[in-house]
């Protein structure tokens, strides 16, 4: 090598050296909240494609941050301290939206258990769910990469830094009360989703009861059991196209403002 060539791949070191610290920095955070994602961090998605997707959103959101990523640290406990506060923040965002994923397997397996179904289990999957809770997370994922995912979620991380500044914890009492309020709201969106199946299971059992009552004599069960199944079917069918819009607003308003109390 000549001379001129060390001195200018020298000069090249340095002058990248800054964006390789940013771009390591702003990994942390992208890294813990791929391994959560809807959609880009399932389990059956291959490490290395997980891996890529999350270099790509580093490289995206490294421009956009570095105007508020702290500089390079200077002790060993200030880097831990650095390290510890992004993967929290990533962590804590992932685990936001992971949560809606789980409020359509939630909204699933109620569905399936009220309409008699929830002996019938998905395809192959990491996590063993009835086939309408396969369909709805399915869809659900479907309906948000059509919408875009990728770049809400771009939007996302970029609006991190200024809810969760680098290097700084969130109070534990207001995150332990975020937490909170994001499960709750997970639950509540689940049984808003599961509700027309309800309200069929509801109507199917008084009429049962009613018909076995009026003809004690009548097998009212072996002629309930198929017209439950296919009211289920069928309430799928119907509701699914209103159903997953209602879930997708919800997820959009999180990644527009994940600080927001739910309602």
């Amino acid at each position: 090598m000549t001379p001129e060539f060390l001195v200018a791949l020298e000069a090249l070191a340095a002058e990248l050296r800054p964006w390789a610290l940013d771009g390591a920095l702003v990994f942390l955070r992208i890294g813990a909240m791929v391994a959560l994602l809807p959609g880009f961090g399932e389990q059956i998605v291959p490490a290395r494609v997980r891996l890529a997707v999350a270099f790509a959103f580093t490289m995206v959101v490294t421009p956009a941050a570095q105007g508020v990523l702290p500089p390079a640290p200077e002790t060993p406990m200030a880097l831990a301290w650095l390290v510890a506060t992004e993967a929290v923040a990533g962590l804590a965002l992932g685990i936001g939206l992971r949560l809606f994923v789980m409020a359509l397997q939630t909204a699933g397996t109620i569905a399936a258990q009220a309409t008699s179904l929830a002996q019938f289990f998905g395809g192959a999957n990491v996590d063993p769910q009835p086939a309408i809770a396969q369909v709805l997370v399915m869809g659900g994922l479907a309906l948000a990469m059509i919408f875009g995912l990728h770049v809400r979620l771009a939007e996302l991380m970029i609006l991190s830094y200024a809810m969760m500044p680098p290097g700084e914890f969130a109070q534990p009492g207001m995150l332990a009360e975020w937490g909170v309020g994001r499960v709750s709201h997970a639950f509540a969106l689940a049984f808003q989703l599961a509700m027309p199946f309800v309200v069929i299971s509801l109507v199917y059992n008084v009429a049962l009861g009613a018909i076995n009552k009026a003809m004690p004599q009548l097998m009212v069960a072996f002629v309930g059991a198929p017209a439950i199944t296919f009211a289920g079917l069928a309430m799928l069918l119907i509701t699914a196209p209103i159903l997953l819009p209602v879930w997708l607003n919800a997820f959009h308003a999180f990644i527009a403002d994940p600080s927001v109390a739910p309602r």
